[in-house]
């Protein structure tokens, strides 16, 4: 056996190896010293028109059942590994699941869990992290590194917020919070594809960029007078009759801003521009090898800047989305980190823009988790709690991506013979 396939084989088995460490936690404390209290998850609100009896099962019989499942499921991947069989992301996505019920049960042992509370929270902050991945998968796919997420995340938030304020027209502030970020990504596009300068500088160089222009705007221009620069409100919530209430899948769904929408419209277009038509072909073709795709007639820098720029579109949204499509005001540096958590989901979804979403909507669900958690243990320590959604963060990427490969030449600037 070769030095390259033995190093392929051993990387392979950090999933099960990780699985079955993380299953014997929920079994363990969980599952056998978990809490007796019964724990209720709540499928439908006292305002629906449906309603569904409460699941109520013990806490630490949760954590039990949970912990089996998942010893199961780490031992399928265990075998899989074993006959060199590469296991698909979706058995990672459904351990995370079950992992994150399980904790969700010991959490709020003697409580109540409101489901569709948690899954419509979770969808509205995963939002900002699929548009920030969608632009990562843009710019990936063809070549180019985009670690100014964050950046234009940030950007695109603050020119939301102050354009919809001073113009009072939340649709101009949604386009000059994408224009502007386009106009970072083109910078990124520009270095990384005229001047071959190193990726990953120049993204790290952008994003300290945008924080140091937003703070200064922020601290000199917006507090003197907020109300003026700075009450954008937020989008309103639209209720589709009849879908909206269906139980759980209405509220989170059909009862949401059109941001929301927008998102899940944009993954599924890009899903399909990318693996069903010739653009795509293209796109992809240039990611893997820009020396054939430019002895074919494709124009290898025109189209690593284009599709750059366009990610730049989407990330801008999701800034927007930061402001207007939820919290109704810019907050100096509000995108915490959501850029780099963007950056991991477009790894751990092995620059799939199904996969991203799937992996986004497990950290926007980690998050709303540190709020609520604070609710119903609030024994918990607060920091611990902040941690939570960096700690999936971590696990997910060391543990959970296997042996994904980017493409292949994904930070590798092109010179044409």
């Amino acid at each position: 056996m070769s030095t390259e396939t033995k190093k392929e084989v051993r990387e392979s088995w950090k999933t099960p190896v990780v699985m079955g460490t993380l299953a014997s936690v929920v079994l363990v404390f969980f599952g056998i010293l978990g809490k007796p209290e019964t724990v209720s998850f709540e499928l439908t609100g006292v305002r629906e028109a449906i309603q569904l009896p409460n699941i109520d099962v013990a806490s630490n019989f949760l954590g039990t059942a949970a912990g089996v499942l998942l010893l199961a499921i780490a031992g399928f991947v265990a075998w899989r590994v074993s006959k060199n069989v590469r296991s698909s992301i979706w058995f990672s996505l459904a351990f995370g699941g079950i992992a994150l019920v399980a904790l969700l049960g010991w959490l709020a042992g003697g409580a109540v869990v409101p489901v569709a509370f948690i899954l419509g929270s979770a969808l509205v902050l995963a939002v900002p992290i699929m548009l920030g991945a969608m632009a990562g998968v843009m710019s990936e796919r063809v070549g180019v590194v985009n670690i100014a997420i964050e950046g234009q995340l940030l950007t695109g938030a603050f020119m939301a917020a102050v354009v919809s304020t001073l113009t009072g027209n939340q649709i101009l502030g949604i386009v000059s919070a994408m224009i502007t970020a386009a106009a970072f990504s083109a910078v990124l596009a520009v270095f990384a594809v005229r001047y071959l300068a190193q990726q990953i500088i120049v993204g790290v160089v952008l994003n300290v960029l945008a924080i140091g222009i937003t703070n200064f705007l922020y601290q000199q221009w917006v507090t003197e007078d907020e109300s003026a620069t700075n009450s954008p409100g937020t989008l309103p919530i639209i209720h589709i009759p009849f879908l909206g209430d269906i139980p759980v899948i209405g509220p989170v769904l059909f009862q949401n801003r059109i941001t929301v929408w927008l998102a899940i419209a944009i993954v599924i277009i890009l899903w399909f521009v990318l693996f069903k038509t010739k653009l795509g072909l293209r796109a992809r073709a240039v990611g893997e090898n820009p020396l054939a795709a430019d002895t074919v007639g494709i124009n290898v820098g025109r189209t690593r800047f284009w599709w750059v720029t366009l990610g730049g579109l989407l990330a801008g949204l999701g800034g927007a989305v930061l402001t207007i499509g939820s919290s109704g005001s810019f907050g100096r540096e509000m995108s915490g980190g959501l850029g780099f958590i963007a950056l991991a989901v477009v790894i751990l979804g092995r620059w799939h823009p199904g996969y991203a979403t799937a992996a986004a909507l497990l950290f926007g669900f980690s998050i709303i988790l540190r709020v609520w958690a604070n609710q119903v243990s609030p024994g918990i320590p607060t920091n611990f709690i902040t941690m939570v959604p960096y700690i999936v963060t971590i696990i997910a990427v060391v543990g959970f991506v296997g042996r994904s490969r980017p493409p292949a030449a994904d930070g590798i600037p092109y010179v044409k013979g």
